[in-house]
């Protein structure tokens, strides 16, 4: 009889990241609430349907459809992996405010366009020093 040994320690083994605490309990009952809201519109869209509205029948398929693209997106944030939620002005250097490093870019466009910028506030600061 043959033993199969795990090949890794468990502390190296890989598990996705999981949501966990108020932030999950947040996102369940956005799902529960959903869900309530997609079944309770699918009824009425039967009752309708069957009652002669013709219209109604696209509902019917729809509000399903609704529910199970919440399941997926539920099922999506609940197990994705924790992003840094840092704001896109946290990660700019000086460069974005005009100073000398705004050569950094590895574009040539942007990087003209930030000399640009530069060049027109610039401009407007002097301007207002002149009226003043």
């Amino acid at each position: 009889m043959t033993r199969f040994e795990p090949t890794e320690e468990p502390a190296s083994i890989v598990r996705p990241d999981r949501l966990t605490g108020s932030a999950a309990l947040r996102l369940h009952l956005t799902l529960a609430a959903g869900l309530a809201i997609c079944v309770g519109a699918f009824c009425i869209e039967i009752l309708r349907a069957l009652g002669g509205n013709t219209l109604s029948w696209v509902y019917v398929f729809e509000w399903p459809f609704f529910g199970a693209f919440g399941i997926y997106m539920w099922w999506k944030l609940l197990h994705a992996a924790p992003q840094d939620q840092a704001s896109p002005t946290e990660g700019r250097t000086a460069s974005a405010a005009g100073s000398a490093e705004a050569d950094d870019e590895p574009d040539e466009g942007l990087r003209a366009w930030n000399r640009y910028l530069r060049e027109m506030r610039e401009a407007e600061a002097s301007g207002r020093e002149q009226a003043t």
